[in-house]
């Protein structure tokens, strides 16, 4: 960042599948402006969207964009699942064109890794692993204080390592992703299957009765009052969860995780089933550093705060 007092103004954006949130940073980090809007459908109608929260945000000296699936290292979206009609999508070019001013675009899951690397839970680490636990799974990786970004702009796109070839659908086309199991809609499709199967009596309650209609913050509730059954649906997601970790620890072997995503406000359920599977799963648990396990400091803004730093790090 600039230092203290020079009067730098850093603007942000975050597209998610429902929301565009954008932010402005002043030279010591802090959000000192925001505006959102809905997401929309279809490219034209995103820069249209885009550009409307730029406009809002007011003045600014540098602005990066956050974007869901594979961004290249030129501001391209080759693929991304959760957004309407953006396969080989310009978007960096034509936002920039659009605002007459320079747009650095990434992966919205590495700029959240960005994000908690200056300002946030992974501030000490010089090697760690950003893991958004949300509707699926994204992921950011730093290492030896560098982002990484790959040969193409594609790294870490983790969500979408295969655990299960038998598994359920993907929205990338293929079957068993680890998002799958691990993300926030896997919890909730854990619960649907063993609220069909009659397990989740306290949870099917909460959901109004209907075990098709169940949500994993379902789940999260009939958890929280102690109910046996919900437990055991997180200890589950939990192990799914640590099962994608220790394979990132076999190949990567971080000094940390961060994880965030929706999941990340109710850590206190998570954290420990998450651990504790862990621990068994890992290679040699007992003859090597176990890396660090926590969550994400910036809820929802730290995509669009990472956005806004991306001038700083790449």
């Amino acid at each position: 960042m600039t230092s203290r007092g020079s009067g730098w103004r850093r603007a942000g954006i975050d597209v998610g599948g429902t929301k565009c949130l954008g932010v402005v940073l002043d030279d010591t980090g802090e959000v000192i402006a925001e505006h959102r809007l809905p997401t929309p459908k279809g490219a034209e109608a995103i820069i249209d969207t885009l550009a409307a929260v730029a406009s809002a945000l007011g003045e600014y000296d540098t602005i990066g964009l956050g974007v869901p699936g594979l961004i290249t290292r030129d501001g391209i979206i080759r693929a991304s699942p959760n957004l309407v009609d953006t396969d080989n999508f310009e978007v960096g070019r034509l936002l920039s064109d659009r605002l007459g001013h320079h747009v650095e675009v990434d992966n919205d899951a590495t700029c959240a890794a960005v994000a908690e690397w200056k300002f946030g839970a992974a501030s000490s680490l010089d090697d760690f692993v950003m893991v958004t636990l949300g509707t699926g799974i994204g992921g950011g990786v730093v290492t030896g204080g560098r982002l990484v970004r790959g040969t193409n702009g594609f790294a870490g796109e983790i969500g979408h390592m295969v655990v299960n070839p038998d598994g359920p659908p993907c929205p990338c086309g293929r079957r068993g992703c680890w998002e799958r199991y691990a993300s926030g809609s896997g919890l909730a499709r854990l619960a649907r299957e063993a609220a069909v199967a009659h397990r989740l009596r306290r949870v099917v309650e909460v959901a109004g009765g209907d075990p098709e209609r169940v949500r994993g913050e379902d789940v999260q509730v009939a958890a929280r009052e102690g109910d046996h059954e919900a437990l055991e649906v997180i200890d589950t997601f939990g192990r799914w969860v640590a099962l994608g970790l220790s394979n990132l620890t076999n190949l990567m072997d971080p000094a940390g995780f961060v994880l965030g995503g929706g999941l990340a406000s109710s850590a206190d359920l998570y954290l420990a089933p998450i651990q504790r599977w862990f621990g068994e799963s890992l290679y040699s648990p007992h003859l090597r550093p176990h890396p660090s396990l926590t969550f994400a400091r910036l809820g929802s803004k730290a995509g669009a705060v990472g956005a806004a730093l991306l001038h700083d790090v790449h």
